[in-house]
């Protein structure tokens, strides 16, 4: 029994090394030389709530299909409106929403659950949790790990935007720029003051995880509800970045947007400038901003409209108590030094 047994063990290893040397004499596959006709450009875009990046989103990547591009659209914003105007106010299923249903009933979450088309335009929404059950960031991250799931480093697009709230700082909503994610950042403000401040926070975070090694860089701004009064365009000079866009505070944009209609339509009174913003976005560099201090953002305003010049004034614990205070002696014995 045991000559069987080595025999067999003997054979065996005879054969997996004949496997070997089969293997190890073909001959590798040449190294591709030729150009790189195609790479993914992955844009972040940034900006406080309600400052119109889904609707700039929305009709930018719209544009973008119908110059023959393709495009996938994924909403980060835990509002998961970042969809709703390119598929004319349907609510699309989340990912965080589609994941805990399918678990429950022991599916897999399949593409189609979750990712829709229109004219050319791939969308998603990661989503995010209900208030006060779960943590948005870490929404964001478990949306991003079930995308790596689905296959999301192997898919083919020319370009994917990515739609984040700049007001929310914790993680989750930093992964592009923290982990690498993106090649590049867009920031969406106007001229006021709260849009701008977070405009200057993003450009902070780019920085900050620059001097830690990171790539990602800051491509530029677009202003949206722009009134001609100045004050976004000078914080991209002042911070170094370019202006892709400037989309007007116009009633016919804001009326056709309230009505879930994209105002980027090839042929239409606004397509120039979404065909401009669509070139824009693909040809700008990444760079290196220079953040400003608060007094600097400040400085882009009038006194007037900000207050700037009020001085702080110190509270006193008789103002805390709302009663005159007394002195009491102190008990502490205090030593002369011999």
């Amino acid at each position: 029994m045991t000559t069987l047994i080595e025999g067999r063990s003997r054979g065996s290893m005879e054969d997996f090394t004949d496997a070997l040397r089969d293997e190890a004499s073909q001959e590798p596959d040449a190294p591709q030389t030729g150009e790189v006709t195609k790479e993914t450009q992955i844009i972040a875009i940034y900006g406080k709530g309600g400052i119109g990046k889904s609707f700039t989103l929305a009709n930018l990547s719209y544009m973008m299909a119908q110059q023959g591009k393709k495009v996938l659209l994924i909403g980060c914003d835990p509002k998961s409106d970042t969809t709703s105007l390119l598929f004319g106010g349907r609510a699309c299923p989340t990912i965080i929403e589609t994941s805990s249903k399918k678990k429950e009933s022991g599916e897999e979450v399949e593409i189609g659950d979750v990712c829709f088309k229109r004219d050319g335009v791939y969308a998603m929404e990661l989503g995010g949790p209900e208030v006060g059950r779960g943590c948005g960031g870490r929404g964001i991250i478990h949306g991003f790990e079930l995308l790596e799931k689905l296959g999301f480093h192997e898919w083919d697009f020319d370009y994917v935007l990515l739609d984040f709230l700049g007001d929310v700082v914790c993680g989750g909503f930093g992964l592009p720029i923290a982990r690498d994610m993106c090649q590049k950042v867009i920031v969406v403000g106007s001229n006021d003051l709260q849009s701008l401040y977070v405009a200057n926070n993003v450009c902070s975070a780019v920085e900050y995880f620059r001097k830690l090694g990171g790539n990602v860089g800051v491509a530029g701004m677009v202003i949206n509800k722009d009134d001609g009064t100045g004050e976004a365009t000078a914080f991209a000079e002042k911070v170094g970045i370019p202006v892709l866009a400037a989309i007007p505070a116009d009633e016919d944009i804001r009326r056709k947007s309230a009505n879930y209609q994209i105002v980027g339509r090839p042929g239409t009174q606004w397509a120039p400038m979404f065909e401009a913003l669509a070139e824009n976005v693909a040809s700008a560099p990444p760079m290196h901003p220079t953040p400003l201090p608060h007094d600097g953002l400040l400085d882009l305003f009038s006194a007037e409209e900000t207050g700037k010049d009020f001085q702080l004034t110190p509270a006193t614990s008789a103002d805390m108590r709302g009663v005159n205070i007394i002195e009491k002696p102190s008990l502490e014995v205090i030593y002369e030094e011999i």
